[in-house]
């Protein structure tokens, strides 16, 4: 009779979250575990709990029947030791030792001493010593027997590699020295020896060179994986295995016992918080509806204030509109936006600026009855002005109390094949190379072939592990960044809960958790979110009251301008939040948006939802009446007749689910939830055939559930529910109407507010030129550092372009200049002499922005000049005579250069105007003939009414944006302008890959294709077909497209 395997724990564990150190995620090893039939894990990542979260959800969500143990490794003064978690004070004091050892050292270290480890700061831990293989350790064993006694066992390690008998040897020695009990362990670093080659692979990787040169970092063997207890039980004494199991028994934190409560700081002292919310509710009402607010209104309002009540969710909204509160006192533009926007509550506090009874939003689907989930608000600020926000939270919550939650950064194609290929060894050079022509958005399926196969010269072996090398290491993490502004704030200490530690950035301190890690235990979150548009709204506000003395208030602008609308749907949208992509200008004249709503359907219909779906195609068709509206079914009535049967929306998917497919709440709830995860297996393949099956069952066509399943697919990729939608729509229709009525001073804003948006600063000023803004050079006499609104020659609304365009000239060199400026204006190059902290290259930036042509003369001379300030030599020191005006000006193309290159703008003669007078470009169609060109082809006799226009074109100009959506088409949007204005062209999978190079690297191109232009409709695109690069004749303009996804 056999005898039975031994039971076990592993108590030494480390998962992918010890970055580089270990080759399995926390998932895989306690699922592994729980297969091997071990008791407990341990997960024992180095000074971290950024992984535990994750394994304990995969021990909930599997019901796995094993004991998760939380503990951590540290390295101090030289030895090995782990901790682990007896219980939830034991869990605390974990959480703060890790805190004071990440807060003691820059971002990705730790700092401890043997000091930190003692009875009082860790009295619920039990302390694991895996003893250095050499010196003397009597001094460290004296100091931990005195602080954990009976809570210290010795780690036993045995590996199987030359020298692990002898080192076993010594550990059995000490423990009999020293009277210590002796625990068995794997220092487990992967879940199965497979994924040895993944951990040399990261070992070379975390010491930054080829696996080859780090041979003696490399483990002898693929021993440190969870083995199987026969084979442990043929290495180690039983009682070593047992002690594993009374150390695990002593263990019984569980991280459902963590108890998150929401900060009460905000509560005046005479109120509950059901009643102070109710009060500023009450308050909100008034502001918002006067005496409009009706019965409906106030039995919603009711409706709300239940459900938050029942949750106990009073202090969170109260801690949130605190924060709005104190950014509205700063004069800080910001908006609620996603679910947030479903509450009239949030809309009455002044969280949100949409009417969730206008839009028809659903409150459920920000807090449900059925749900338990905390209710997650994002709040957009002011881009620049965000840190001030920050900052507060920290001021008033304190830095134990408030921290951002992490995010982490994993391994994607780029990065993971350029660490792979160098730890293979790989020429790394020669890979960039490879990798900057190549344009990843067109990759075929046999990308990693195409790649390794052209000219790497690898051997087909090789090929096959670096293919199972990048697999494997896809998606693991490479470090914790910052989230982008999710805030956890807290009634006691955050280290409490979760450790914390610096971030890269300055005064910023970040949790080890990430948003799905909250969301998991139920804690509250709210993201600080940065909004570029925001900035440049208020910024335009400001300039229209200051320049034309008329104060508007958002609240003022109309929501219903026809002839914004019809800007609109012309696609003049430049600038214009969310609907300035060269993809939502090409729908905008198709969809012809005419009423806010239409615009929140705008702004969610260019995604890879309804994309993947097809249902971009029938909605249109439907829209414009080509196609009847009717339902697959008439119970779906009442989810899709919003949008004519067709669903557009995640709440409309959610709800489908419910209705078509019989979900519960809770089913449905999962569904949203884990559309981002849609491609993972599991429990959202489940739910995919859950859906599929009940979906058929009840009756609906096979493609009509086909569609629905690819839709979702998209929202993972990237969907927009419809709250989120329509908080966007509203700041879209906000800066539309601000373009159309005061066009000079929403550019000016644009251009201060930059970077933001899709445009660069030559585009923002071509489009307000178009617009019969009048845009005046930068001039050291005349500019402020912003750019800002002036009188023209004419009398009409100018922008004087601002200092801070000019590269290289420091801020505090431009605000010395401003702050000194004679009022009279400089009228010498030699006063420049006198102003403080100016420069050399502050000079020589102002010299090449031609901004001392009113003191110097041109750009040439201006140079010549500021060359002889602030030198001793005779010679230079009289410098300023005639001679200088012999210089020979600069033509226009040295002109155009220059000024290119010194402010990203020039307000000569376009680069195009100028090569086709030189003849250096083909002669092409400009943009502004296309039109007539389409027309004229429209007119022609027997040509069917409505076709579509197609005739054959060639063109040409710079690229100046790429759009690459990601949808299953590979299409790009391209926009190439010239100096009559821009040009759209669209650009297939199979002509991108023909042009791979051209398309992806050039500037300048020539582009023969089709000439397009819709019945119904004057906007018009090309279709390319062929892609010719002419990038040589720009000489040395700086010129650089911008990529978007």
């Amino acid at each position: 009779m056999s005898t039975p395997d031994p039971e076990f724990a592993e108590l030494h564990c480390l998962s992918n979250f010890s970055f580089l150190r270990a080759a399995a995620h926390p998932q895989e090893l306690i699922s592994r575990a729980a297969e091997l039939g071990y008791r407990a894990l341990a997960i024992t990542d180095e000074c971290s709990l950024a992984g535990v979260v994750r394994a304990w959800r995969s021990v909930q969500q599997n019901a796995l029947q094993i004991k998760l143990i939380i503990g951590s490794e540290f390295y101090v003064e030289g030895h090995n030791l782990v901790l682990l978690a007896k219980n939830q004070r034991g869990y605390q004091q974990l959480c703060q030792l890790i805190t004071r050892a990440r807060r003691r050292s820059d971002k990705g270290a730790y700092l401890l001493y043997l000091k930190d480890f003692n009875q009082q700061s860790t009295s619920d831990c039990i302390l694991l010593y895996a003893l250095p293989r050499h010196g003397d350790v009597q001094s460290t064993l004296m100091h931990l027997q005195q602080h954990y006694a009976e809570r210290l066992w010795l780690l036993a390690e045995n590996l199987l590699a030359n020298g692990d008998a002898e080192y076993i040897a010594r550990v059995v020695e000490t423990a009999r020295a020293a009277a210590l009990p002796i625990v068995a362990s794997s220092h487990a670093l992967m879940h199965r020896p497979s994924r040895k080659p993944l951990h040399d692979c990261l070992t070379a990787i975390r010491a930054n060179q080829a696996i080859e040169s780090v041979r003696q970092l490399l483990k002898p063997n693929a021993e440190n994986h969870l083995r199987a207890r026969k084979k442990l039980a043929s290495i180690y004494p039983s009682e070593w295995l047992a002690a594993s199991l009374e150390i695990a028994e002593q263990c019984h934190f569980d991280l459902r016992s963590i108890r998150y409560n929401y900060p009460k700081d905000t509560l005046p002292g005479q109120y509950t918080a059901v009643e102070y919310l109710r009060l500023l509710v009450n308050q909100g009402v008034q502001k918002r509806f006067g005496q409009q607010a009706g019965a409906e209104i106030l039995a919603v309002i009711d409706k709300e204030l239940g459900l938050i009540r029942l949750k106990n969710y009073e202090h969170y909204f109260l801690t949130v509109y605190d924060i709005v509160r104190f950014a509205k006192g700063r004069g800080i533009l910001c908006q609620g936006r996603g679910s947030a926007a479903n509450s009239i509550v949030c809309y009455v506090l002044g969280i949100t600026e949409v009417n969730p009874q206008e839009a028809s939003l659903l409150f459920e689907r920000f807090i449900s009855e059925s749900r338990n989930d905390p209710p997650d608000i994002d709040v957009d600020f002011e881009h620049e002005r965000r840190e001030e926000v920050i900052q507060y939270i920290y001021q008033r919550y304190g830095r134990k109390r408030a921290a951002l939650a992490a995010t982490v950064i994993t391994y994607r194609r780029k990065s993971a094949l350029r660490d792979v290929a160098k730890a293979l060894g790989i020429n790394i050079e020669q890979l960039e190379q490879k990798i900057a022509n190549y344009g990843w958005r067109y990759r075929a399926s046999n990308w990693i072939d195409e790649i390794v196969n052209d000219g790497l010269g690898l051997a087909q072996h090789q090929i096959e592990i670096f293919k199972q090398l990048l697999d494997e290491i896809s998606g693991f993490p490479r470090h914790l960044s910052q989230h982008v502004g999710g805030f956890v704030i807290t009634e006691g200490n955050i280290t409490d809960l979760v450790p914390i530690e610096n971030a890269s950035m300055a005064n910023r301190t970040v949790i080890q958790w990430d948003k799905d890690d909250l969301e998991a235990l139920d804690m509250m979150k709210v993201d600080i979110l940065a909004l570029g548009i925001l900035s440049a709204v208020r910024k335009t506000l400001d300039y229209i009251r200051q320049f034309h003395q008329t104060p508007i208030r958002i609240q003022d602008i109309a929501r219903d301008d026809p002839a914004v609308f019809a800007m609109i749907q012309q696609a003049d949208t430049v600038g214009v939040f969310q609907i300035e992509s060269r993809a939502q200008m090409n729908m905008l004249p198709r969809l012809k948006p005419a009423c806010y709503y239409d615009l929140v359907i705008q702004v969610a219909i260019v995604r890879p939802g309804p994309i993947h779906g097809d249902m971009v195609h029938p909605y249109l068709k439907r829209r414009s009446g080509l196609e009847a509206v009717d339902y697959p079914k008439p119970e779906l009535r009442p989810v899709l007749e919003r949008t004519l049967g067709i669903p557009i929306f995640q709440e409309q998917i959610i709800r489908l689910a419910m209705v078509a497919a019989d979900f519960s709440a809770d089913e449905a709830n999962d569904l949203r939830r884990s559309m981002a995860s849609w491609k993972n297996a599991g429990h959202i393949q489940t739910l995919r055939e859950k859906l599929t099956n009940k979906m058929l069952a009840n009756h609906y066509p096979l493609d009509y559930v086909e569609r629905i399943n690819r839709q979702i697919e998209g929202f993972g990729e990237y969907g927009f529910p419809e709250s989120h939608a329509a908080g966007f729509a509203l700041i879209a229709y906000i800066s539309a109407w601000l373009k159309y009525h005061y066009p000079a001073a929403f550019c000016c804003a644009l251009l201060n507010s930059l970077p933001m948006g899709f445009y660069s600063a030559s585009q923002l000023v071509q489009d307000a030129q178009r617009h019969q803004v009048a845009i005046l050079p930068a001039d050291l006499n005349l500019s402020a550092w912003d750019s800002c609104l002036t009188t023209s020659a004419t009398g009409a609304t100018a922008i004087r372009i601002g200092l801070r365009r000019i590269k290289g000239l420091r801020a505090s060199a431009g605000l010395s200049l401003l702050l000194h400026r004679p009022d009279a204006g400089y009228q010498q190059i030699h006063q420049l002499e006198r102003v403080p902290g100016l420069s050399r290259a502050d000079l020589d930036a102002l010299a090449s922005a031609d901004a001392l042509a009113q003191i110097s003369g041109h750009r040439f001379q201006a140079r010549w000049q500021t060359a002889a300030l602030n030198q001793q030599q005779d010679l230079l020191s009289t410098a300023f005579t005639d001679d200088d005006h012999s210089l020979a000006a600069p033509d226009e193309f040295e002109n155009l250069i220059a000024d290119q290159n010194s402010t990203g703008l020039s307000l000569r003669k376009h680069i195009l105007q100028l090569l086709r007078e030189k003849e250096l470009l083909p002669a092409t169609p400009t943009a502004d003939q296309l039109l007539d060109l389409a027309l004229t082809a429209q007119r022609k006799p027997h040509r069917l009414k409505d076709a579509k226009v197609q005739i054959p074109i060639v063109v040409s100009g710079l690229i100046t944006n790429r759009q690459m959506p990601k949808t299953a088409t590979g299409v790009t949007f391209i926009t190439l302008e010239d100096h009559t204005g821009n040009i759209n062209v669209i650009v297939w999978l199979a002509v991108a890959q023909q042009h791979l190079r051209t398309l992806t690297t050039d500037t300048l191109v020539v582009i023969k294709g089709l000439l397009e232009k819709a019945p119904d409709s004057d906007v018009i695109h090309v279709i390319a077909q062929e892609i010719k690069g002419f990038s040589h004749v720009l000489g040395e303009l700086e010129l650089q497209s911008r990529n978007y996804h």
